[in-house]
């Protein structure tokens, strides 16, 4: 470290082999663990709590208050997982008195112009592209990807291995293992070739699709999908993962793609 054009707060913990580029600036109250470059003008403010073998690019912001009128200056964090990048430009506000938290998994890209608002929790290996914005409170599931310049609704939930168009605004939940594109934003199918690449086997995509075929071609309501799945669809770990979360779903889910 030792970058005298850098200024590190001294209650500052910072790993002894981090790289601080010139001009950065860490606060107090921040932890950045071993492995991690900062660049030149990254801002860290109080209560980020940043892992192992990060990149975080230049003009980043970490950390910042919340963009909440009823954040009344509570003491919360950002807590970044390891081998995460953090593109130019990109901002993570710090969470409020609701959770306490704003929560990045392991393995994520943030691209250029991410903006990441309080109480959100994002999961491991997700990809948000360039601009995308979060609102709050919004969580997004294990090895989802978020198309550049999307917007997504305060208290949204996406699920594990969704694939989202660029240019969306998601105002309901995204199922897990789907599709989403279109305006207003709907399922075109699921993710086949994402879960391929993670290693899916072609009768558990098989198994999925059939799943959310009842769910948006059968002509059935939602809670007439989910009684005639649990009825008719042997239980597995992916069935079950879908039916929770279309079942937890407090905002509703995105509905089927409607041919005019």
């Amino acid at each position: 470290m030792n970058q005298p054009l850098a200024y590190v707060h001294p209650q500052a913990r910072i790993a002894a082999n981090v790289v601080i580029e010139p001009f950065a600036t860490i606060h107090k109250n921040v932890q950045v663990g071993e492995g991690t470059w900062i660049g030149s003008n990254v801002t860290i403010m109080e209560g980020a709590r940043i892992g192992k073998n990060c990149r975080i690019f230049p003009g980043a912001v970490i950390s910042a208050i919340p963009q909440d009128l009823k954040f009344a200056g509570e003491e919360t964090t950002v807590e970044i997982g390891d081998n995460t990048t953090i593109r130019e430009f990109v901002t993570v506000n710090r969470g409020t008195s609701a959770s306490n938290k704003t929560i990045i998994g392991n393995n994520c890209l943030l691209m250029a112009y991410v903006h990441i608002a309080h109480d959100c929790v994002i999961g491991n290996h997700c990809i948000l592209a360039n601009a995308a914005n979060l609102a709050g409170h919004i969580t997004i599931d294990d090895y989802a990807i978020l198309g550049g310049l999307s917007a997504v609704h305060q208290f949204v939930n996406i699920g594990a291995h969704v694939m989202i168009s660029g240019g969306s605004l998601v105002r309901k939940d995204v199922p897990p293992f789907t599709k989403a594109a279109r305006d207003p934003l709907s399922f075109v199918g699921i993710n086949s070739i994402g879960l391929r690449r993670r290693g899916f086997s072609g009768e558990k995509i098989k198994e999925i699709q059939d799943i959310y075929r009842i769910v948006y071609l059968k002509n059935l309501n939602v809670s007439q999908a989910i009684d005639y799945i649990e009825t008719e669809v042997p239980a597995t770990s992916e069935r079950d993962e879908i039916l929770s979360f279309i079942s937890k779903s407090a905002r509703g889910i995105m509905k089927g793609y409607v041919y005019k």
